[in-house]
């Protein structure tokens, strides 16, 4: 049997002042500052408190149960907001109108999200462990309860314009800016799962997963402040998703040992199609998204001579999203069968199919000696390239590559062709009988392609380490890291902004653990981390006097960087045989620059002048005792 409590409170890392009343309720009234800073410092945080109970029970030796239930309560408010600039396609004028010529009316308000939600787990399995023969069988249920289902601000009728000067709001833009929104939905899932392997032979092993999980989001709309389409209660959400996983581990020859796997999920979304959105008199329903996966491995290690080793491996992935090349649609009229709309981007693919090969050779030098170097390639290919049709049609229309083309076109990074490579170089040595050092080197690139001209266009990453452990004595180890990480990825923007985004990271530590005494033993150790993001931007050539002009006066994004220094300590003493007491010593300094939230000691703010910052350097110091007691 076992029992357990847990109590976790989370505050948040930024500094929020704001006049906002009622924060972290459901009716929160906005109230515009007369300046930034002049409000109140908001404590904004989350309290999670949950408990467990669970056993498990040997009925023989074959047969074995286990239960468990999970009840967990999280309470309080996090960050949130919303935002709308008029005009706009999804509320075009006269609702939503500009404040003048040229000019957009929009604003932008921190709304925290209000918390209050439970959350119930319970799963029973069954297991059997035979001879050759292991099953495990059994039930995952999960029951998500929010007490909330809407957030509706009142919002002022005068806020900041983009220059911060206060403004009176147009009725349209305020109007919005008041809409309920909707928070997390009650939902729930349930899953039916059986697993196991079987020993055909002593060398050769099979493994099999199936898996059924049926989950429904059926809160209702009325209870929650909404009001949905004619005769419609709730959305009536259903996801059911079926995996099946089987594989082999065999070794037919004793030099010869082979892997293989194979695995498919299907993830059906039976939610019921409703006209619910609107882009000015043009309706459109929601969006359904099914996928069909399945990946397959097959490996082979062979012992060569001169001590060596060589593997070689094929993966294989595809993936179909059938709605997008048949979109389910409900009929209007009888001319007309009304569907999703994907809007914003250029383009999608129903499948896309990847195929890659590994190659590694192993190498035992000496008795204290050994490396290995390996190889990965794959490529990723699709279907041809669905463009979404315009409102008031909804769907796709297939196209070829020379159709879709556009020098500006924009292709989510997913759907993009795709090639990999990846080299690897690593290295063991056992330099003396105390010392031991690993090396280990990494080059990866990766390269996408897509009928334009913008995009993903590609990335890379070196990674170097060096692993070290040292036996001082009987009671006494040592052990140390260092490892340099670069990488680089090269985006071009569709409004002709390039950006060449390079991170850089570094890693080190040293630590010692042994025992001071036969009773006590003592430990800790020392971490720095450094990690920076260099954005070099620049404008291609279709780029306009005014754009060149803006970023030649700004600079660009400026860099971010991160900076950690972590020591731990601990002491550990046994009071008997079954019984000890530890005490655990941390201090963490951190220091953080970064744009999100402002820069050069400029804070974010909101369009009713509430502020947020944070205090790029922040220091934690813990101490933790335990009490160990071990029945045997």
């Amino acid at each position: 049997y076992f029992a357990e409590y847990n109590q976790l409170t989370r505050y948040y890392p930024r500094t929020v002042n704001t006049g906002l009343q009622g924060a972290g309720t459901t009716t929160p009234t906005v109230v515009l500052l007369g300046a930034p800073g002049t409000g109140t410092d908001l404590d904004l945080k989350t309290k999670r408190e949950g408990t467990s109970v669970g056993l498990e029970k040997w009925f023989t030796r074959f047969l074995q149960v286990e239960a468990s239930f999970k009840n967990e309560d999280k309470d309080g408010a996090r960050l949130w907001g919303r935002g709308f600039t008029c005009p706009s396609g999804a509320a075009p004028a006269p609702a939503c109108t500009a404040m003048g010529a040229g000019v957009n009316a929009w604003a932008l308000l921190m709304l925290p999200e209000p918390i209050n939600s439970n959350t119930k787990q319970f799963e029973a399995k069954l297991n059997f462990s035979g001879e050759k023969l292991a099953l495990t069988g059994g039930y995952y249920g999960s029951f998500y309860r929010n007490a909330y289902g809407a957030l509706t601000p009142t919002v002022p009728d005068t806020l900041n314009d983009p220059l911060g000067t206060p403004t009176t709001l147009n009725a349209g833009l305020r109007g919005i800016l008041g809409l309920p929104m909707a928070l997390p939905p009650d939902n729930q899932a349930h899953q039916f799962y059986l697993f196991g392997n079987y020993a055909f032979t002593p060398a050769t092993r099979g493994t099999f997963k199936v898996a059924y999980t049926h989950a429904t989001q059926k809160d209702d709309f009325a209870g929650n402040g909404f009001t949905g389409p004619s005769g419609v209660s709730n959305y009536g959400g259903v996801v059911d998703t079926t995996l099946a996983q089987l594989g082999l581990t065999a070794r037919p020859i004793p030099k010869l040992s082979v892997n293989a796997n194979l695995r498919y999920e299907d993830r059906e979304d039976k939610s019921p199609l409703q006209a619910y959105n609107l882009e000015g008199a043009n309706p459109f329903t929601n969006g359904t998204y099914s996928l069909k996966r399945t990946n397959a491995k097959l490996e082979g290690s062979y012992r060569l001579p001169a001590n060596l080793r060589g593997t070689l491996g094929v993966d294989y992935e595809a993936m179909n999203r059938g709605q997008y090349e048949s979109p389910e649609c409900i009929n209007v009229d009888p001319s007309t069968c009304l569907g999703d709309s994907v809007a914003g981007i250029s383009g999608v693919r129903a499948k896309t199919w990847e195929t890659g090969y590994r190659a590694e050779l192993r190498r035992t030098m000496t008795e204290t000696f050994s490396g290995a170097i390996s190889y990965a390639q794959s490529t990723r290919n699709g279907s041809n390239w669905l463009k979404p049709n315009a409102l008031p049609a909804t769907g796709t229309t297939e196209q070829t590559d020379g159709q879709i083309y556009s020098r500006t076109a924009i292709f989510p990074s997913i759907f993009m062709d795709r090639d990999r490579r990846k080299l690897r170089l690593s290295t063991d040595w056992s330099a003396t009988e105390r010392l031991s050092l690993q090396f280990f080197v990494e080059d990866a690139k990766d390269e996408y392609s897509a009928p334009t001209s913008k995009g993903f266009r590609d990335s890379s990453n070196l990674l170097y380490s060096v692993d070290a452990a040292l036996t001082l004595s009987e009671a006494w180890k040592m052990t140390g890291y260092w490892s340099l990480g670069d990488q680089t990825l090269h985006v071009d923007h569709s409004t002709w902004y390039m950006a060449d985004i390079r991170n850089l990271n570094t890693s080190l530590g040293i630590g010692v653990i042994g025992k001071a005494s036969p009773r006590i033993e003592v430990g800790g150790d020392l971490s720095y981390i450094s990690d920076g993001t260099i954005y070099d931007q620049g404008l291609d050539s279709a780029a306009s006097a005014t754009n060149i002009a803006f970023l030649a006066q700004s600079g660009g994004l400026p860099d971010v960087t991160f900076r950690q220094l972590r020591l731990k300590l601990f002491g550990k003493y046994a009071l008997e045989k079954n019984s000890a007491i530890r005490v655990d010593l941390v201090y963490q300094r951190s220091q953080l620059n970064e744009w999100t939230w402002g820069s050069n000691g400029v804070p974010f703010v909101y369009s009713d002048n509430t502020t947020v910052t944070i205090d790029p350097d922040q220091r934690v110091a813990f101490i933790g005792a335990t009490y160990i007691y071990k029945w045997q």
